[in-house]
């Protein structure tokens, strides 16, 4: 019989180039198993593990791209106000204010600040920007505001300690440490307190102490502290005694050292001497009250004295 020729029949070369295809298949799909499976053999945790962590991921990025659009057409605002009627609903609404911390201010303060914040949603409230508002009253020196939840609103606060009073013409300001202004004090109350005068002497109040400290056994006798033309201090004792203390950082504090030296051997304060003048660096000049008065008798008397004796010769 005669045979039947089929055209377009697969040629030898076709075929041979197909099996090589399927080889390399096979030969890929064999390292990559291979691979992935010595992967899931290190791991320390399931390939259902891993498909979660996958999964997670997938899921974070997309949830930032869909907030990142959300937040260029305005979105955000929306959500916001949905999530504090929520909160409302499920009752985390501010409905107590808790304050803790306060000593000397008055906590009236405080809440007149906070209870702005009464029967808001939680979520709604800034503390942040609060604390702000708090750290901006003269007393407040640090601030914490937190939320506890379901209604209370905790307000922690650190106060400035008085260091004494700044006299500002007719009035007396109670500052601490820094120079930091508190609040006016009256006459009767800042008796017994340190004292401090002086255009510009607030903002030297820190450099004041660390002159003090130099001379520790002086600094609880002294009452008053001028600033003496922006360069230089004088300080008034408790016995009422003046010492004029030159120009310069480490000048003043050689010469106050010098001054407690001669105090504790020839103890000077409550002494006659009124005042102390040791701005020259080679002397330190006395006023003496009435001193001067009794050095001219002194002369009178002496002068009477050698008259009487030429009257007699």
């Amino acid at each position: 019989m005669p045979q039947t020729i089929r055209r377009g029949g697969k040629g030898v070369r076709r075929v041979t180039a197909q099996r090589g295809a399927k080889a390399k298949v096979q030969t890929a799909r064999k390292q990559t198993g291979s691979a992935i499976g010595h992967v899931m053999r290190v791991q320390p945790f399931s390939e259902e593990t891993l498909h979660k962590i996958m999964l997670t991921a997938i899921l974070g990025t997309a949830a930032v791209a869909v907030w990142t659009v959300a937040n260029i057409a305005g979105v955000p605002a929306l959500a916001e106000a949905q999530m504090a009627r929520a909160a409302h609903g499920a009752g985390f609404d501010v409905k107590r204010v808790e304050v803790r911390g306060v000593r000397r201010m008055s906590e009236q303060t405080i809440y007149e600040k906070v209870l702005g914040q009464r029967d808001q949603a939680m979520s709604r409230v800034d503390v942040a920007a609060l604390r702000e508002t708090l750290l901006a009253l003269p007393w407040v020196k640090d601030a914490r505001v937190s939320r506890q939840l379901p209604e209370t609103l905790v307000v922690d606060v650190v106060e400035r300690t008085p260091h004494g009073v700044l006299r500002k013409g007719d009035q007396l300001m109670l500052i601490d440490e820094t120079g930091h202004e508190l609040e006016p004090v009256s006459q009767a109350r800042a008796k017994g307190m340190f004292v401090l005068s002086g255009d510009g002497a607030a903002a030297r109040v820190p450099d004041l102490n660390r002159l003090l400290d130099a001379a520790p056994a002086l600094k609880p006798q002294v009452a008053e502290a001028e600033w003496i033309g922006n360069r230089r201090w004088n300080l008034t004792f408790k016995t009422g005694q003046v010492l004029a203390l030159p120009e310069g950082v480490d000048e003043s504090a050689a010469a106050l050292l010098e001054f407690a030296r001669m105090d504790g051997v020839n103890r000077l304060l409550g002494g006659k001497v009124a005042s102390f003048d040791m701005r020259a660096k080679d002397r330190t000049y006395l006023l003496v009250p009435g001193h001067a008065d009794e050095m001219a008798q002194e002369q009178r008397d002496k002068a009477k004295a050698k008259a009487a004796a030429k009257a007699k010769d």
